[in-house]
């Protein structure tokens, strides 16, 4: 007796492995007790086309063990701009968040292929190049703000133009109070120096490193670059913006240095990873690298105290600046691991120091927030969150991908 046909090909495809699923199991653990809020799961691309074979980007759903959809985003490959994407071998990772409340150790979810097109997703993160402002370059998530400054604002002006002339490759930072992206508003209208109920640029950078920036300390002075040179966009949103900015060689305690700066920027974080690459001519010692917060970033009309809080345990510096009226603004940098040298200053910096090898990443993390946005309102509460922070980077995700039948 003859098996129907249809029943013939389904025995064929099982029998030879190639039956497709059409949905994987993504399983993310950790080690930590604390809350992780807003917590992103990064899955190699590649492992979801492998157990999801013809797998296309915007035909997905990423679901939690409630069922609930969440939103999602696929980056591109590292080495990729927005003029060469758009081939699905080059894609690198699917991310999404989770908020993991404390004592959650474990959290499943289901990736699924679908038939209809997925939505299009809130943007919580953006990046760009700003010509219209002097060559800024600017990005931002549902928390904070920042912007840093290219070869315009450097350049001299002309006789009569009135022209704004700035050497500063510190960071800047833009204080926000709303969750939505404010940076093409802010620039359209112009006058962001002023609160109007969304924020304001209150944060002064001038030649300090601002918050964030970098330099070759050599053990009494900082040697710093000159304002950023080139830019490159790797993803832009909803949940992760990825750009670059380079540093042209500069003359550092001896020796030529230039600098690749490669910012990781996620929805709902006051801190931005950023991964340093120094090119030394000549050279393969590693460098001793300072990591600054500006001194006095607020006007002096409006300071009423500061208060400075390293914690080498957790390789962090905080800084808290109450004012009269424009609120405090909180900024910290972290150094993980093997790289924190301990602490430094100048006349315009509270510097972190870290061995960076030269052609390697030193990776650290900056950022900011502003009691007027709601999150924090005093600095025991912003040295909590940095802390807080510091004891997540010890405590990694691990990721695991699993076809589900």
């Amino acid at each position: 007796m003859k098996k129907p046909r249809r029943l013939f090909l389904m025995s064929l495809i099982a029998a030879s492995g190639t039956f497709a699923a059409d949905k994987v199991a993504i399983t993310a653990t950790h080690d930590l007790a604390d809350a992780r809020p807003a917590e992103t799961i990064v899955v190699p691309w590649n492992e979801i086309a492998q157990a999801l074979p013809g797998v296309e980007i915007q035909h997905l759903a990423v679901k939690d063990a409630a069922g609930h959809s969440l939103p999602y985003q696929v980056t591109h490959g590292s080495s990729a701009d927005y003029a060469t994407q758009g081939t699905e071998g080059n894609y690198d990772a699917l991310v999404f968040q989770h908020d993991f409340a404390a004592g959650e150790k474990s959290a499943v979810f289901t990736v699924i292929k679908t038939a209809n097109v997925a939505p299009v997703f809130p943007a919580q993160v953006f990046a760009r190049f700003v010509p219209e402002r002097l060559d800024d370059f600017a990005w931002e998530n549902d928390r904070i703000a920042h912007r840093t400054y290219g070869q315009a604002l450097q350049a001299p002006a002309a006789p009569g133009s009135g022209k704004e002339v700035l050497i500063a490759s510190g960071l800047d930072v833009w204080c926000k109070r709303v969750r939505y992206p404010i940076i093409d508003r802010w620039y359209n209208i112009g006058r962001y120096h002023d609160d109007v109920g969304e924020g304001m640029d209150q944060y002064h950078v001038g030649s300090s490193r601002g918050c964030g920036g970098t330099g070759v300390w050599d053990g009494k002075q900082l040697h710093v670059s000159r304002n950023y040179q080139t830019w490159k966009v790797l993803a832009n949103g909803p949940i992760r913006a990825i750009f670059e900015l380079t540093y042209e060689a500069w003359s550092a305690d001896g020796v030529i240095v230039s600098e690749t700066k490669r910012f990781t920027v996620d929805a709902g974080h006051n801190l931005d990873q950023i991964d340093s690459t120094f090119t030394v001519v000549g050279s393969a010692k590693p460098l001793i690298v300072g990591i600054g917060l500006n001194k006095g970033p607020v006007d002096a009309d409006q300071a009423v105290r500061t208060v400075l809080t390293p914690t080498p345990a957790a390789g962090s510096l905080t800084q808290w600046f109450e004012q009269k009226t424009n609120g405090a603004i909180g900024t910290a940098i972290i150094v993980p691991g093997a790289p924190f040298q301990g602490y430094a200053e100048d006349d315009r910096n509270q510097l972190i120091l870290a061995q960076a090898t030269p052609g390697q990443p030193l990776r650290y993390y900056a950022g900011a927030a502003w009691s007027k946005a709601g999150d924090f309102a005093t600095a025991p509460e912003w040295n909590a969150y940095v802390a807080a922070w510091a004891a997540r980077l010890r405590a990694p995700l691990k990721v695991t991908v699993t076809p589900v039948t």
